[in-house]
């Protein structure tokens, strides 16, 4: 990355032009360039952390019901790609294309990437588990040798979340990993700079940035970062450029990647 250029962040591992939330997702996004990845985490019934977004399993694959109530093996036994047109157009729509990725599998592959990646995590609330969640993340990480940040760490972990309880969990458990708040409206004291249990980094959605525009620009003021989130299109990329975001996380990284590279001063 360029000094003074933002992130570029794969949303669900950069989810228009792969299935999201799978290994080959991921591993597309680092062949286009992408600074780093994000993507969300549930717990199953017995207690493994896999990436899937939506708390019910009808949406992205051809299973029914809660994430929550199911078990690695019942999960591992779905498809979680078939449903999107690139794999349609596949010969053979297996494999990474469709499998259901566990955030163990995520990290051994970012891991072996040969680079430095930027790994950003949202744990999912409400859950069933609750802190379970957290805590469930955090010795994820320690056994990855992922849970301390340091220059030497080849996968750079950042926990997200919308609950702020969430991120007070991770300073508890995990005092060096940084965290971001999301954000979809704006709470009190958020516009002037003030954050929850020790967050540096603000997470706007692109629609409340194009709602607020003096939200980027103060949160900067304040001292804090910004990353912005969902970034898809020319114009909301101009205007997050325009108020010097931090990062951009986009389902599109390769189409951000060749903006930035054409962009006059960035």
């Amino acid at each position: 990355m360029r000094p003074g250029r933002p992130l570029v962040l794969a949303h669900r591992g950069g989810a228009d032009a792969l299935p999201e939330h799978t290994l080959a997702a991921y591993l597309r996004a680092l062949d286009e360039g992408a600074d780093g990845v994000e993507c969300d985490v549930r717990l199953t019934r017995d207690g493994h952390l896999v990436c899937v977004h939506d708390r019910r399993l009808d949406r992205t694959s051809n299973g029914r019901g809660r994430v929550s109530a199911k078990t690695l093996a019942e999960l591992d036994a779905l498809d979680f790609g078939s449903w999107h047109a690139a794999t349609a157009e596949l010969d053979e729509p297996v494999g990474d294309h469709t499998r259901l990725l566990t955030l163990d599998r995520l990290l051994e592959a970012l891991r072996d990437s040969g680079r430095q990646v930027r790994l950003l995590i949202e744990t999912k609330h409400p859950s069933r588990y609750g802190a379970e969640v957290e805590r469930t993340l955090i010795r994820t990480l320690r056994r990855h040798g992922l849970a301390e940040p340091g220059p030497d760490v080849p996968v750079q972990v950042t926990v997200m979340s919308f609950a702020a309880l969430a991120l007070r969990r991770v300073r508890a458990l995990a005092p060096g990993i940084p965290t971001v708040y999301l954000l979809e409206i704006l709470p009190p004291g958020v516009g002037r700079g003030r954050l929850p249990f020790g967050a540096r980094i603000a997470g706007p959605g692109i629609g409340l940035v194009r709602s607020r525009p003096g939200l980027v620009p103060a949160l900067r003021a304040a001292g804090l970062q910004t990353y912005v989130w969902t970034v898809n299109d020319e114009r909301d990329l101009d205007l997050v450029l325009a108020q010097e975001a931090d990062g951009i996380i986009t389902d599109r990284p390769r189409f951000v990647i060749d903006r930035l590279e054409n962009a006059p001063g960035v």
